[in-house]
């Protein structure tokens, strides 16, 4: 089977948001990128314009509802895991990822609804250091995309 990385982002509210983790995905050879609810889809002019063409090398599906996409995924055999911070969240630096993985992320402001926790086999984060207690979503899921693509390349 070849190994597979996806993700999941559903009710991202921002374009902007949106086309950096196209480029991000590009650079760290995701699979490919599903875009739930009212997450932006290309063409869109903010999210083309940051993506820098990446929308175009990254393949992407826009679908209506996460839980049944993820029910989906999981009956494909893919491992889905959540990029949240929860009381049972581990820390992302001390998990191995096992593919077919699919890693959601989580809104702006909510982050990843407690219907599609409920779904995951397991919820990752990253170490925060400082006072602040979260990244913006592009950031965070940039730094996701390369400890699993580190893990992806060793397989």
């Amino acid at each position: 089977m070849t190994v597979k990385f996806v993700l999941i982002l559903p009710n991202i509210r921002s374009a902007h948001n949106v086309g950096a983790i196209f480029r991000t995905a590009d650079g760290a050879g995701v699979d490919k990128i599903y875009l739930t609810g009212y997450t932006p889809r290309p063409p869109h002019p903010r999210l083309d314009k940051v993506s820098l063409g990446a929308e175009k090398s990254v393949p992407w599906e826009g679908v209506a509802q996460a839980g049944r996409l993820v029910k989906k995924l999981k009956f494909e055999g893919y491992k889905i895991v959540a990029l949240e911070q929860t009381k049972n969240s581990v820390n992302i630096y001390k998990w191995t990822p096992v593919f077919p993985l699919a890693l959601i992320v989580g809104n702006e402001k909510t982050g990843v609804s407690k219907s599609l926790l409920n779904l995951c086999d397991t919820a990752v984060e990253l170490p925060m250091l400082g006072k602040k207690k979260s990244l913006n979503v592009s950031v965070a899921v940039g730094v996701a995309m390369y400890q699993v693509t580190n893990h992806k390349s060793k397989i």
